[in-house]
């Protein structure tokens, strides 16, 4: 999966571009050459009530709230095809930079595994949010106690453990499950891959009895992990997890080199000027620095990575590139 910079790195390229972009801000807001004039859409492939429109709303809360964006917003839901509804109703707006998006990583996957015409190659990326690095779970009396003796089980045979992912098939999830088996030595076309229709039903599969590990995400997993029902035996991430995933090591602590993240982004439509682009750029690096902000990151354990729209294509560039391949191999895309 995809790695990023080291978490100090991260913070501090973060904290830059923000100062940067701020400073700009705060010395040339008068003379921007463009700005919104009518209400801004913030479109979400979810319905009401998930991660992706919880953050979307806060957004939406602190422009309205400090009125940097001079005009109305709105949060807009367009649940279906995993994000593809959404997207697809944000390029029938093409040039207008009154409505923008969140993306997640099935932007990447959605296309590459033919589920979805449209690529990052179709929109306008206007800024990489944070990453939530994906976390691998048993329970706690599971008699696989380390990353490697899941390493271990899967380099002898990959069908002896079943694993269970929310939500899709192919989905960045279950990417990671495959990445960390191939890189042990595993056959990842073999897996025992249980899909489950949320990830919170992997948390009730995996207490259940049902299935040997789960990978997940930390903020569905932090209240079983704290009330002692599971075990986290390791972190996809650059560097350990904040509390309470701090005394699980990370893959790359136990030989596995794989980092694997449920991304947010913020997209607009195919078409936007320099102009547009740069706005947006500004109103989504206020956001990053403020502090109602950064307690939700801290909330769902998200890490800070912001990126701004260059380097957050970059960013979507480096992700399809990767996963491409992996896709490829599990029989998942051509």
């Amino acid at each position: 999966m995809c790695s990023l910079l080291s978490r100090s790195n991260v913070f501090a390229g973060a904290s830059a571009i923000v100062t940067a972009l701020l400073s700009g801000v705060a010395g040339q807001a008068p003379a921007q050459s463009w700005k919104p004039e009518k209400n801004v859409e913030i479109v979400v492939g979810v319905g009401p009530g998930g991660g992706v429109d919880r953050a979307a709303r806060l957004i939406q809360k602190l422009w309205q709230e400090t009125g940097f964006v001079g005009v109305p917003t709105a949060v807009v839901n367009k649940p279906g095809g995993g994000g593809a509804v959404a997207w697809n109703y944000l390029n029938q707006h093409p040039g207008d930079g009154q409505v923008i998006a969140f993306i997640t990583p099935a932007l990447i996957t959605n296309h590459l595994g033919g589920r979805s015409p449209l690529s990052y190659q179709d929109v306008t990326p206007l800024a990489h949010l944070g990453s939530e690095y994906l976390v691998f779970a048993v329970k706690t009396d599971s008699p696989l106690k380390t990353g490697k003796d899941v390493v271990a089980r899967l380099r002898k045979d990959s069908t002896s453990l079943s694993v269970a992912v929310g939500s899709t098939l192919g989905g960045v999830l279950h990417l990671a499950m495959a990445q960390v088996t191939k890189t042990a030595g595993g056959d990842a076309r073999k897996l025992r891959t249980v899909v489950l229709n949320s990830s919170a039903e992997s948390v009730t599969a995996l207490l259940g009895g049902h299935v040997d590990l789960m990978v997940n995400t930390p903020v569905n997993t932090q209240q079983q992990l704290k009330s002692g029902m599971l075990r986290v035996i390791a972190v996809a991430a650059p560097e350990r997890l904040a509390a309470p995933f701090a005394e699980a090591p990370t893959w790359k602590e136990q030989g596995i080199n794989v980092v694997g993240s449920n991304w947010r982004g913020v997209i607009g439509p195919r078409g936007l000027n320099q102009a547009q682009i740069a706005y947006w750029n500004a109103a989504l690096a206020r956001v990053a620095q403020s502090e109602e902000w950064r307690k939700e990151l801290e909330r769902t354990v998200y890490v800070n990575n912001f990126l701004t729209s260059a380097d957050a294509r970059k960013f979507l560039e480096a992700q399809s590139n990767e996963l491409r391949p992996l896709l490829i191999e599990l029989g998942l895309a051509k």
